[in-house]
């Protein structure tokens, strides 16, 4: 995964300076065409990757501290990785309870997985502070209450792809099952969830990474002092000055981002491993 990884990163940035000197040479036009590009290649809208690269290097001030660009967002990156976590628990929770519940009963999910995906069309954004007034109002820390908001976006691939899963055993085994004189928790917890293996853990990766997105955007909705949402909003404000800066802090949430996929990756091969072995 990590060569993998290496080969895209090395990919992106030939892409990136490749289309920025193209730009150059053509005054951001089509080569031969009088077509404007998309993007501008000037050094403010696109810094080259090694001024990016370079700021990661470079000191940045932390109240009255100063710290190395890379280590100032590992350290905020680690209060976004504990609300991602606790947002990613309470959505896989949450998700693999409603799965079950509209699994049980038809009529529940019938009337409940219309709403579920209509929940994904409410903004974020204007969620966000709805959730982190009403967290204050009863004295919920905001840690808490950004957590709630990276939730919101976790449980909707789990419940979903979860319930899928879960329907996905054939009927003849279902029905053997009933045979045995199996109970319906019998049947979800040795047949059912054993079925679903396949689509939970692509549902936990993409539930994963949306922790990280919904934790940086309730870091950016309430104005924290801390997390990567903090770090973003900060030098989004400064970007005319120092443009690579945003970008550094952009990378940082990328790689928390995979790192939590990857980590999840882990997961999924240390269960696959162990069927091996029980198969063996």
């Amino acid at each position: 995964m990590l060569a993998t990884t290496f080969v895209a990163v090395v990919l992106v940035v030939l892409l990136w300076e490749g289309y920025k000197w193209v730009g150059q040479q053509t005054d951001d036009r089509l080569p031969g065409t009088g077509i404007e590009v998309l993007v501008s290649t000037d050094d403010l809208t696109m810094p080259h990757a090694k001024d990016i690269l370079g700021e990661l290097l470079s000191d940045v001030r932390d109240g009255r501290s100063t710290l190395p660009m890379s280590l100032y967002l590992l350290k905020k990156a680690w209060f976004t990785l504990q609300e991602a976590a606790i947002g990613f628990f309470l959505g896989l929770v949450v998700g693999l309870a409603l799965a079950v519940l509209m699994l049980r009963w038809r009529v529940v999910e019938r009337g409940l997985l219309p709403w579920i995906n209509v929940s994904q069309t409410v903004p974020l954004i204007a969620l966000a502070p709805i959730i982190v007034t009403w967290g204050r109002l009863n004295d919920l820390p905001d840690l808490f209450s950004i957590s709630l908001i990276a939730a919101y976006l976790t449980f909707f691939p789990v419940a979903v792809s979860a319930l899928r899963g879960l329907q996905s055993p054939d009927v003849a085994d279902v029905e053997l099952m009933r045979s045995y004189a199996a109970s319906w928790w019998t049947t979800l917890f040795k047949l059912r969830l054993p079925a679903a293996r396949a689509y939970l853990f692509p549902a936990f990766k993409i539930a994963a990474t949306l922790s990280v997105v919904g934790a940086i955007v309730g870091e950016i909705s309430i104005g924290t002092k801390t997390g990567l949402g903090r770090a973003i909003l900060e030098f989004a404000q400064r970007y005319a000055v120092s443009p690579e800066r945003l970008y550094a802090s952009v990378i940082g949430a990328a790689v928390l981002g995979l790192s939590v996929f990857g980590l999840v990756n882990l997961v999924e091969r240390m269960f696959a491993g162990r069927d091996r072995e029980v198969a063996a």
